[in-house]
């Protein structure tokens, strides 16, 4: 019951869908906000984290589901009867008013009286440390200072809950990382409930409390900064936060992992035999002298960032980048090391392509108006094909609009093609993970299916490419 209490706004089974195209922003989403907490809503463009803002704010309202606030269902309140303010990425202050005026513009519509409106525009004014600022006019301000006071006009109406649309977005690298240590402690000193939205892991890891990682407009994590970025629950977590090298690798006993050709220990404890993803952050790898490393490998790339070198190194067919205070020539052979905390294991995902297709008049596979020529009779057992009729163990003729083959094949073994028509279908890169020897990529169908393909060469998002299933390497079964 204390659990429930503490919760300021939850969200159940919240999903929007667009009725104009039929596109769902946010599938399934649920969430529990603690009074208090700095949430960050984290993802690339377009997983449906401004969306699922907008919901909470009452800008949009969710096709199904609940959002609570202290208990109570406030999905269809309108905006202005929630005690939540939104501070956006443009500030949206009014250039014909001084500063006192846009604070105050929302206490004159409650009709307040005088005293009491310049007692509280005064006191959000030290809040965000821009007290005498009142009778300045906007176009005086910074970005930095205008965002500011973007923040104290939504202060001043005492909400609950302060929203944050990408409020950083338009500062330059200096001022945001100015801001964000002051939204962080304006955050500390007040105690509001603060749900952010950004693109920058930078920011979030800064910020917040909880980060919700968001793809495709469903959660992929939950949890302190710290657990997104050493434990990423999968690939496209360790691949977005921050930056890592990632593996195939297989179980080799208690505590160890075998990949890029060398076996290591591990602090996971997975079965052996199992097939895993290895995360291996860029600065937990350990360079050495070759014959002391347990792989080796040559250096390819040595830029200097600052702080420490990024290198790369290419290990057989794979390569892994690093971050080192040292800086080897390139060509220079090398070993690498790591301490077993510094690998993390994750269950590779079944990535398998699957779908089912129909049985033609004639007994020959049909998809997406092509032709699949297939076996049958290695299809269904006992079965046998005579005279163009296939019949059952008992001699008895199959009626071919019965039948569905589902069908299998490997990301690894379907083709990509530049040519959209050539190949059994054709979509859009959604998503690439570099994996250390090949690149993941996730291709939406026309038809809003999304298949995965590993491929050596680097496509570019959003490129439209036709994809060939060769055959031979697929497999058949009957449809159950």
């Amino acid at each position: 019951m204390q659990e429930t209490l503490q919760n300021i706004i939850e969200l159940k089974d919240i999903t929007r869908i667009f009725d104009d195209n039929g596109f769902v922003a946010v599938k399934d989403f649920n969430l529990e906000v603690k009074r208090g907490e700095f949430v960050t809503f984290l993802g690339p463009s377009g997983c449906g984290k401004t969306t699922t803002l907008r919901m909470i704010a009452g800008f949009d309202l969710p096709t199904k589901g609940q959002i609570l606030l202290d208990g109570k269902d406030i999905s269809q309140l309108p905006p202005n009867k929630r005690p939540i303010n939104t501070v956006f990425q443009r500030y949206a202050l009014f250039p014909h008013m001084n500063i006192f005026d846009n604070i105050a513009f929302g206490l004159k519509l409650k009709n307040l009286p005088k005293e009491e409106i310049v007692k509280k525009v005064k006191r959000v004014l030290e809040m965000v440390d821009l007290e005498g600022f009142e009778n300045r006019t906007v176009s005086t301000l910074s970005g930095g200072q205008q965002q500011r006071i973007a923040i104290a006009r939504a202060l001043v109406n005492e909400p609950k809950i302060l929203l944050l649309d990408e409020p950083l977005g338009a500062l330059d690298l200096k001022m945001r990382k100015e801001m964000q240590l002051e939204l962080k402690s304006m955050h500390d000193r007040l105690g509001i409930t603060f749900i952010y939205v950004t693109h920058d892991q930078e920011e979030a890891l800064t910020m917040s409390d909880k980060i919700v990682v968001m793809n495709e407009g469903t959660i992929q994590q939950i949890g302190t900064p710290e657990d997104i970025y050493n434990e990423p629950s999968n690939a496209f977590v360790a691949d977005f936060i921050g930056e890592s090298n990632i593996f195939k690798g297989i179980m080799t006993g208690k505590l160890k992992v075998r990949f890029c050709g060398g076996e290591f220990e591990c602090m996971d404890d997975v079965e052996e035999g199992t097939h895993v993803d290895v995360v291996v952050r860029p600065e937990d790898v350990i360079l050495t002298a070759p014959e002391k490393g347990t792989i080796t490998g040559v250096v390819t790339g040595v830029i200097f960032k600052g702080i420490h070198y990024e290198i790369t190194v290419e290990s057989g067919k794979n390569e892994m980048v690093i971050q080192s205070t040292r800086t080897p020539k390139i060509g220079e052979q090398v070993g690498l090391c790591l301490d077993p905390d510094g690998i993390h294991i994750m269950i590779a995902e079944d990535h398998t392509t699957r779908f089912t297709a129909s049985v033609t008049a004639d007994y020959q596979l049909e998809f997406n108006e092509e032709i699949l020529h297939c076996d049958l009779t290695k299809v269904i057992p006992g079965s046998v094909m005579k005279d163009g009729v296939l019949k059952d163990a008992n001699g008895e003729v199959i009626d071919p609009s019965l039948l569905k083959v589902d069908v299998a094949i490997e990301p690894g073994d379907i083709e990509m093609s530049d040519d959209a028509e050539a190949g059994l279908t054709s979509g859009k890169i959604t998503n690439l993970i570099y994996k250390g020897d090949h690149y993941s990529y996730v291709v939406r169908t026309d038809s809003g299916n999304d298949l995965i393909v590993d491929d050596e060469y680097l496509w570019n998002m959003d490129d439209r490419v036709g994809l060939i299933l060769p055959e031979e390497k697929m497999t058949f079964t009957l449809h159950k």
